[in-house]
């Protein structure tokens, strides 16, 4: 699979997101991530609901981020998401956030897999998931 269209996903910084320094914490920048994946493949008809139904699933591997800039209390910016290469049973997704201006604050690279939960491991996608890694979002 080549490279495909960038989606975006909203959020804003809140005070729980915040460390000790003020910073959003590394664990939230995680967290954001994940919430960014989540809504990628469900706007393509592979949600919670599909995973739960065909016991198949996306699992995270490694995650490389890299943090450029600081993001702070109530900024309003995108995650953006990508998927860079699919090759057999492991895919690399880039995300990273970014504000209207364009500036990236941080960007994270994701070796991700799709997990068959009944034989517990990883699996080719399946044609419904390699149209859904494909295509364009559908909602």
């Amino acid at each position: 699979m080549n490279r495909q269209a960038i989606e975006s996903y909203p959020i804003k910084i809140l005070e729980h997101h915040l460390d000790a320094y003020g910073h959003v914490n590394n664990v939230a920048y995680i967290g954001f991530l994940e919430q960014a994946r989540w809504e990628f493949i469900t706007s393509r008809g592979c949600g919670l609901e599909y995973v739960r139904s065909s016991n198949v699933g996306p699992v995270v591997l490694e995650i490389q981020t890299k943090f450029k800039k600081e993001l702070r209390l109530r900024q309003e910016v995108l995650i953006k998401s990508q998927i860079e290469s699919w090759r057999g049973k492991v895919g690399v997704m880039r995300q990273w956030f970014e504000c209207k201006a364009g500036i990236v604050y941080c960007e994270a690279r994701v070796t991700l897999g799709l997990f068959d939960l009944k034989r517990r491991k990883l699996v080719v996608p399946d044609d419904h998931w390699s149209k859904a890694l494909l295509k364009a979002p559908t909602s």
